[in-house]
């Protein structure tokens, strides 16, 4: 067969270097790049857009402490929680065994940003729009750690770009490991796509701005639509979901597409309200007054002919 000729043997160490008993993992960068990355984005949007700073600063704190935090009890919840509800404190305890969930991740960021929008006083639209572009170039980083650390694997392929993990079968002979898909990489290659399509919408396209809503409702799409897709060429991860129709990661995925094909269909609508920056002095960036805005002609009204509404100032 095709796999036995051609295959890629993966059996790379997935510590980066050790500090005593403390091993520091490639995964671990990965999602400290995320987060980083997050911090950059928002500080170019928020100057792009005539924000402060401050901004900035109160998002990074509660929206990476709702990603790590939903992260990490999303997993415990989700995928073993008869064993963590037997025992709570092994949720703190053995995070250094790993366990981090990406549905989880998003509910926790989805809370943080509510909190954040209510100290900024901003459209919580505002947040969620702009926080798909660092999330799904950080979704793609964090895809490649998995790859680091040789797990989410996919089913058993005879293609000849198959992954043979030689540290899933430990002291087993090469010739006798089966080849499975790169599940990692395949999810990652849409999530960078996913992140070139939502920063073509937010800078060639100006959509944060002219239909508050829309990013996220595309985000949210491509991320988990991946997701729900790709599960299916995927190793169940918990002995639970063998014999499921869908998986857990499926069905966790489902209510996210639909509240992106929601959040579309109530973008198109104008039915969000958009940001006003304290730059603007009274007048949003596409030319219409502060009052328009708090009237709802920003997308709670007639937001169509306050946007054919021109300034005759140009900006």
């Amino acid at each position: 067969m095709l796999n036995d000729l051609f295959y890629i043997v993966w059996d790379f160490d997935p510590v980066m270097f050790s500090i005593g008993s403390v091993d520091i993992r490639y995964y671990g960068l990965t999602w400290a790049l995320t987060i980083l990355l997050g911090e950059r984005f928002f500080s170019y949007f928020a100057r792009r857009e005539g924000f402060g700073p401050q901004i900035v600063e109160t998002g990074f704190i509660w929206i990476t402490l709702g990603a790590i935090l939903g992260a990490r009890i999303g997993h415990c919840l989700f995928y073993e929680f008869s064993y963590y509800i037997a025992k709570p404190w092994a949720i703190i305890t053995e995070i250094r065994n790993g366990g981090m969930a990406s549905h989880g991740a998003a509910i926790g960021m989805l809370i943080g940003m509510w909190i954040t929008a209510r100290k900024c006083r901003m459209p919580y639209v505002w947040w969620l729009d702009r926080i798909m572009i660092p999330v799904s170039i950080g979704g793609a980083l964090v895809r490649l750690g998995n790859l680091c650390n040789s797990e989410i694997v996919g089913a058993a392929t005879d293609l000849p770009w198959g992954f043979k993990f030689v540290r899933l079968y430990p002291g087993m002979p090469v010739e006798q490991i089966p080849v499975l898909h790169p599940a990692q990489l395949y999810e990652a290659l849409c999530y960078v796509a996913t992140f070139a399509v939502l920063l073509w919408l937010y800078r060639r396209r100006d959509v944060g701005r002219r239909h508050a809503g829309m990013i996220f409702g595309v985000g949210l799409i491509g991320i988990f639509l991946t997701r729900f897709l790709i599960e299916f060429i995927k190793a169940d991860q918990e002995a639970f979901e063998q014999g499921m129709a869908l998986n857990m990661g499926q069905l966790l995925s489902i209510p996210f597409i639909l509240a992106g094909v929601w959040m579309i269909w109530r973008s198109r609508q104008g039915a969000f309200p958009v940001a006003v920056p304290p730059t603007a002095k009274g007048r949003t960036v596409h030319g219409t007054t502060s009052a328009a805005v708090e009237s709802g002609m920003d997308g709670t009204g007639d937001h169509a002919a306050a946007r054919k509404k021109k300034s005759k100032r140009k900006w």
